[in-house]
C-alpha cells in the first residue's frame, strides 16, 4: 500500500481535540495520504460535493456499516491487491452516504457493524491504514 495513492474524502470537520491529535499523529505516519474535508449539508448535497471532488483516476470506496468487514491482515491484503489503483475512501456525514453514491462505489468498507461519529470513523480508518502499511512492511506495530 502506498499512502500517496489513497485519499480520504470526509464530510465535516474534526471538532474534538483528542481526535484531532490522533488524526495528526497518523497523518505524520502516512506521508502522502491526503484528507479532503467537505461541508456537511444533507445527503444529496454531500453526494454532489463528493462526486465533484472525485478524480477520474480514483476508485470510489465508501465507508458504510453494511459494507465488507475485514480483520486487519485481510484489510492490508485487500489494499495490497489494489496495486497501483488510486483509492478515494469516503466517510459520509450524519445522515450517511447517498444510496446512488453507494451504488457507484467499487467497493464498500465497514469498520464495524456499529455506527460511529464521522470524526471517530476518520481516526479509526487512519489507524487501520497505518496498521495495514506496517503489516505489509513486516513491522512490529501489528501483533
Amino acid at each position: 500500500m502506498n499512502p500517496a495513492r489513497i485519499r480520504i474524502i470526509a464530510i465535516g470537520k474534526v471538532r474534538k481535540g483528542w481526535v484531532s491529535e490522533g488524526v495528526a499523529l497518523y497523518l505524520k505516519r502516512l506521508p502522502g495520504l491526503e484528507v479532503l474535508e467537505l461541508r456537511d449539508g444533507g445527503m444529496a448535497r454531500e453526494a454532489e460535493a463528493i462526486t465533484a471532488a472525485l478524480r477520474p483516476e480514483e476508485q470510489l470506496v465508501v465507508l458504510t456499516e453494511e459494507g465488507q468487514s475485514f480483520d486487519s491482515v485481510a484489510f492490508a491484503q485487500r489494499l495490497e491487491g489494489s496495486g497501483s489503483v488510486r483509492l478515494a475512501l469516503v466517510i459520509g456525514g450524519a445522515d450517511g452516504i447517498d444510496p446512488a453514491l453507494k451504488a457507484r462505489a467499487s467497493w464498500r468498507l465497514s469498520l464495524s457493524p456499529m455506527t460511529f461519529p464521522h470524526d471517530l470513523a476518520r481516526l479509526l480508518l487512519l489507524e487501520q491504514l497505518y496498521r495495514a502499511l506496517t503489516i505489509q512492511q513486516g513491522g512490529p506495530y501489528h501483533k
